[in-house]
């Protein structure tokens, strides 16, 4: 099981996995309402090194980035799920729109993205490969999303509340 951490542990954290030759995967999103789509993406990234790293937007950016109707989950939640994660180590969270400032601190070894992006798109792509790491981009799996599962919901249940709610 991962742990949640903030950006000073973090740089120790990279600083022994530098030390001691491991392998260090970086990817972030908002991660607002977990799907499998998001499990597989983290899964088949833990599995390109030794320690994955997921930096998870704050509530505050989710809103500048997605709406004042977002997050629907509390960042404190959406990161405590992620550490519960087998294929995560560590998680943290980030202030800004991109995670631009967190990935030119850390150098990651290999920097992680879902194929909804292109190489050239990719936030950190250059501090990430002036350091001598890469970027991977991983197939999504199938077509799944949040915002089609807000959709889902909406569509299904309207102003309604769920039963047993």
């Amino acid at each position: 099981m991962g742990r949640v951490v903030d950006m000073e542990e973090l740089l120790a954290i990279r600083g022994e996995a530098k030390r001691y030759g491991k392998v260090f995967v970086f990817t972030n999103g908002c991660f607002d309402i977990l799907h499998r789509g998001h499990v597989e993406i983290l899964k088949e990234a833990g599995a390109l090194g030794d320690l994955l790293v997921v930096a998870v937007n704050s509530d505050t950016s989710v809103r500048r980035l997605k709406g004042e109707r977002r997050p629907i989950v509390r960042q404190e939640d959406r990161t405590a799920v992620l550490a519960a994660l087998a294929s995560v180590d560590y998680v943290t969270i980030f202030e800004e729109d991109t995670p631009e400032e967190v990935i030119a601190r850390l150098k990651p070894d290999i920097l992680v993205k879902g194929s909804d992006y292109a190489p050239g798109e990719v936030v950190g792509r250059v501090e990430v490969e002036d350091a001598g790491g890469r970027v991977v981009i991983i197939p999504l799996h199938g077509e799944l999303s949040t915002e089609r599962m807000l959709r889902e919901i909406a569509r299904r249940y309207g102003d309604t509340p769920a039963s047993g709610t």
